[in-house]
């Protein structure tokens, strides 16, 4: 338990960003409601975009999520999970392989097939057993898509509802990769430049000004 709870590069609970963030949102309850209100109040003050989807790795570490207006989902679960742990919350990052039935045509042309790799969660040790939560999609973001924004209690999974508010598909656990004290950032690396190659070079070239194809 330990190793979940100390300060890392990448999860960096001691940062005074990161216990100056923990101190303003987390309030005084237990360590459930903690949770809970970290949880709603990252989700929210970072928006989620793939457009800053990329493999720089300062992007990673959680003080430079807490800094950063957007950011997708990895760096949005390593961040929750240096929250918690700066309230003393045991935490560990998880992946899993997803599909994503509400993806953009833009981006899905972008992919070789309809599997996102190595999306992120955070999961949480609270009342005695760890529960998932996913901090990635901001309220603002699901009301544009016509999704309801996924709730966390701090005593249930919370990853991904299965729905939109339309009733289609919408996202779809492939299979669970594993849990990490600390960002694996060489192994999640390696699955992009493997399977979303296209994507980083895009995006690279877009944020660069080069021409995209």
């Amino acid at each position: 338990m330990d190793q979940t709870l100390r300060s890392t590069r990448f999860v960096d609970a001691d940062s005074q960003v990161v216990r100056d963030f923990a101190a303003e949102h987390a309030g005084t309850g237990d360590d459930v409601s903690k949770a809970v209100n970290l949880y709603y109040a990252l989700r929210d003050a970072v928006s989620y975009d793939m457009r800053t989807f990329g493999l720089d790795e300062d992007q990673f570490v959680a003080s430079t999520v807490l800094q950063s207006t957007a950011a997708f989902c990895v760096p949005k679960a390593v961040a929750l999970a240096a929250l918690a742990r700066a309230v003393g919350i045991p935490s560990r990052i998880g992946f899993a392989n997803v599909r994503n039935h509400l993806a953009s045509p833009k981006l899905m042309a972008l992919m070789d097939d309809d599997v996102f790799y190595w999306h992120a969660y955070t999961s949480l040790f609270l009342d005695g057993k760890w529960v998932k939560a996913t901090p990635a999609f901001d309220i603002r973001l699901c009301e544009r898509h016509g999704v309801t924004p996924l709730d966390f209690d701090g005593r249930e999974d919370s990853i991904f509802q299965p729905y939109d508010r339309a009733g289609r598909p919408h996202m779809e656990y492939v299979d669970f990769i594993g849990e990490f004290d600390d960002m694996p950032y060489d192994g999640f690396a390696g699955a992009m430049r493997t399977h979303h190659a296209r994507m980083l070079k895009h995006l690279d070239d877009e944020r660069a000004g080069r021409p995209t194809t």
